[in-house]
């Protein structure tokens, strides 16, 4: 081990330039425009896999973003098959007016890379390649048998590539499935993540008159768009958080008693989240903890609302249609088709005569769990032991990775959540990071945790 920690130490400049040159690739999958940057992100991932001996290097084509493919299966038919997992894609980079730097330029300071993307999934991921090609520098061979899979949709809810695993699963058969795409429980906390929430994302529009009227004229006489969407948006939750829509929780797998106890035991500040956020209290479905509640309870969130006018001055003009975007993040047994059917049926029942509702379903993803006993998971405990030099504790996540889900029911493969973040770096904010020390003992756990890999019997 030590001539790879020798090999991994001495290159980290190369390994910060190639992070630096990866986040300069706007590859916003949600920009219809920035498709062709998506395939530089591909491309740029496939050229490094055959730079490093992996074979049968490809990007494909999907319904929607590229995903790339390459293999090196020399460890032997006896050791595992393991599908190293990460996503090109960012999500989009705005309000830009809050960003200290440019958010594609990969600012350096204190410790930190800030990008988009620097963390989500760019330098996680990386991570994991480097471990592999350090491997393969100093050993020549890797100590079990490995696929990479790479998307290009993640931050959009992969449909796509949903299908292309579908449709593949000679191709992607593996073992188990490692990915560093999440975060710790705390700053100085390692952390290994057993189960993720899927999600069901929503667009929604009111439609009222065939054009935006007069107030002084038609106020009173008609039902306002903007008016019945707030009272709709209103009724999807009680005061506390409760999801008001019928048979939302039929299905939900109620939190075990062992778990209970293991999130008391891990302990939430929620002092200091409050002090972090900027904000006086926390909220939320009463009767659990605020860790129960982001791990293992759903939840519903309106992200963007629009019509009418919002500019400077006044502008008395009743909107002819208006929208919001909700999304709900879901847990073990619910089914985000399900849940789309019963948003609808709700919305439709809800929405005051004298005005229309569109509902469409954007993307849906499906909750993942691994068991507490599974050989992968310890063997993600036994790297995170000798990489950090700390036991990491096992711990729910609030966020989704759609694929994961797939990959569990499709591939019939656990994933080893192997991350390296932490709730400082801001994903999906301005100013996103990624803490350099992390991504260089990233590396170093990840070597470790291939090791562990092929001490597993098949």
């Amino acid at each position: 081990m030590n001539d790879i920690m020798q090999y991994l130490e001495s290159n980290k400049q190369r390994y910060l330039q190639t992070l630096i040159d990866f986040i300069k690739i706007p590859s916003v999958s949600a920009d219809p425009k920035r498709k062709p940057e998506v395939y530089r992100a591909a491309n740029f991932c496939a050229d490094h896999l055959k730079r490093i001996g992996f074979e049968h290097v490809r990007v494909y084509d999907t319904a929607g973003q590229p995903c790339v493919y390459g293999d090196w299966l020399h460890a032997g038919p006896e050791k595992p098959t393991i599908l190293c997992y990460g996503h090109t894609d960012v999500q989009p980079e705005d309000p830009l007016e809050k960003w200290d730097h440019p958010p594609f330029d990969a600012v350096v300071k204190e410790g930190r890379i800030y990008a988009r993307g620097a963390n989500d999934n760019k330098g996680q991921y990386l991570t994991q390649f480097f471990a592999l090609e350090a491997m393969l520098a100093k050993r020549k061979i890797l100590p079990v048998n490995v696929k990479v899979f790479l998307e290009g949709e993640e931050e959009v809810g992969g449909e796509a590539t949903e299908a292309f695993v579908r449709k593949n699963p000679e191709l992607l058969s593996c073992d188990a499935v490692a990915l560093s795409d999440t975060a710790w429980h705390a700053e100085d906390l390692p952390s290994i993540c057993y189960s993720l929430r899927g999600i069901c994302y929503l667009e929604v529009k009111v439609k009222g008159p065939n054009r935006d009227l007069h107030s002084g004229v038609y106020g009173g006489k008609i039902q306002n768009p903007l008016n019945a969407l707030a009272n709709i948006i209103a009724k999807l939750q009680d005061d506390h958080g409760v999801i008001q829509i019928p048979g939302f929780y039929d299905d939900v797998a109620p939190l075990s008693d062992e778990e209970r106890k293991a999130f008391k035991a891990i302990g939430d500040d929620d002092a200091a989240l409050k002090k972090d956020l900027g904000i006086t209290a926390l909220w939320g479905e009463q009767g659990y903890t605020s860790a129960e509640r982001n791990w293992g309870r759903p939840s519903l969130d309106i992200h963007g609302i629009w019509g009418g006018y919002a500019g400077p001055g006044a502008k008395t003009v009743i909107a002819s249609e208006g929208g919001f975007k909700v999304s709900s993040r879901l847990v073990a047994n619910q089914d985000p088709h399900k849940i789309f059917r019963l948003y609808e049926e709700y919305l439709q029942k809800i929405t005051p005569p004298g005005v229309e509702i569109e509902v469409k379903l954007i993307h849906g993803g499906s909750p993942m769990m691994v068991p507490f006993d599974s050989p992968y998971l310890h063997a993600g405990i036994l790297a995170f032991e000798k990489g950090f030099g700390k036991k990491p504790i096992l711990v729910r996540e609030g966020a989704s990775i759609p694929i994961t889900a797939v990959f569990a029911s499709v591939l019939k493969a656990p994933s080893i959540l192997m991350g390296y973040g932490l709730h400082s770096d801001r994903i999906h904010s301005p100013n996103e990071s990624f803490r350099l020390d992390h991504f260089y003992k990233g590396m170093l756990t990840n070597v470790y945790l291939y090791d562990e890999l092929a001490k597993i019997k098949k």
